[in-house]
């Protein structure tokens, strides 16, 4: 028979040794990681990304089909499933026409929003950019999804594309790109372009912000102008904003695909400069104390840009937007670019970023090497 002092010594010893493979067990699980490469093998522009309650990831984005937008679904972030299309703006009612982009999902209550631009039927002057903002709303990420009016969500009287949504303190927050078209704008950049024979004026584009009802059915109060290329050419943010004019590349200088978000008690705004089709579309990011701004530009600006001076592969990096791990631990930056392999069509890349202790934000990409999520 055991003595008591000998049984409990090995009780002990037995409960030691299930509480270290315990532990190992934990470690070993918590260490399981996927790994992945960019560019992912989803041609999408204009990528986002919704970390659904069903446990799964969608992507939507530009591209996949004409008349309206297609999805994909991943558990991983790393291996992507077409679920197919979700949006079809060929239904009768529609109040929509073609050029289908950049459509960003929300979930709501166990309902799920889509904000997409489109353009508009309704176009007396024959314009030839005449989009506006619409939503649909479904049941599932996977849709499908059903306008929620005949027409778009407001006409400001100017095409405008790029919707994202910011909500606050109770109160929904619509952030939007005026388009460059027929818009010239006077600044120093465009003296200088056509002084140097480029070209005789430069159309902008501008984003703007205005709140809407909760309900995503009403604009409340006027738009206001958050962030628009700088005017003067000694402004820090001049080069990096007017790549594609001082370049000889467009008479057009972009600030659109904006994307909002709190962190510490700021709004932080990121936002994408240049042509969408070039090599110098890149991504800077401007902070405020309000949704409704002023925002002033961060001086690291640009803080995603292509890498091909630095031995990389990788350009046209923009449109992005900001989403979290399902445990909340980390926040990813997902957008399009190109590389010399995938050539003009845009594809999906993701990499992760932070906000150090200064308030700054980092995005550590572009990558094109292996890594783990």
């Amino acid at each position: 028979m055991l003595t008591r002092k000998l049984f409990n010594r090995i009780s002990l010893a037995l409960i030691f040794s299930l509480l270290l493979t315990g532990c190992n067990s934990a470690s070993d699980k918590k260490s399981v990681s996927t790994v992945y490469k960019n560019p992912l093998p989803v041609e999408f522009g204009d990528p986002f990304i919704l970390s659904a309650s069903d446990g799964k990831y969608y992507m939507y984005g530009t591209g996949g089909t004409d008349k309206g937008f297609v999805a994909y679904s991943s558990e991983n972030l790393a291996d992507w499933t077409l679920v197919g299309q979700v949006y079809d703006g060929s239904e009768p009612d529609s109040w929509t026409l073609k050029n289908y982009w950049a459509p960003e999902v929300y979930e709501i209550d166990n309902k799920y929003y889509m904000f997409f631009s489109a353009d508009w039927k309704v176009n007396p002057t024959n314009e030839l950019e005449n989009f506006r903002i619409g939503v649909a709303v479904s049941d599932s990420p996977a849709g499908p999804f059903k306008e929620v009016s005949d027409k778009p969500l407001f006409d400001p009287g100017y095409p405008i594309i790029d919707a994202n949504i910011l909500r606050h303190e109770g109160r929904t927050y619509l952030y939007y790109s005026r388009c460059c078209y027929k818009h010239p704008v006077k600044s120093e950049v465009a003296d200088w372009a056509r002084t140097v024979g480029l070209f005789n004026e430069v159309e902008e584009s501008w984003v703007y912000g205005v709140e809407i009802s909760n309900d995503f059915t009403t604009v409340i109060g006027e738009p206001v102008l958050l962030l628009q290329p700088p005017y003067e050419m000694s402004n820090p943010q001049t080069e990096w904003e007017s790549r594609s004019v001082t370049n000889g590349e467009v008479n057009r200088r972009w600030t659109e695909g904006s994307f909002a978000f709190e962190h510490n008690g700021k709004i932080y705004m990121m936002y994408s400069a240049n042509y969408f089709g070039g090599e110098h579309y890149a991504v800077g990011y401007a902070i405020s104390d309000n949704p409704l701004g002023p925002f002033v530009k961060a001086k690291e600006n640009p803080v995603l840009e292509k890498n091909i001076s630095k031995g990389g592969e990788v350009t046209g990096t923009g449109h992005n937007m900001v989403f979290r791990s399902k445990d909340n631990s980390k926040m990813y930056c997902v957008y399009h670019g190109r590389t010399e392999k995938t050539g003009s069509e845009r594809v999906v890349f993701i990499d992760e970023m932070w906000i150090d202790e200064l308030g700054r934000l980092i995005v550590d990409g572009p990558s094109t090497h292996e890594k783990e999520f």
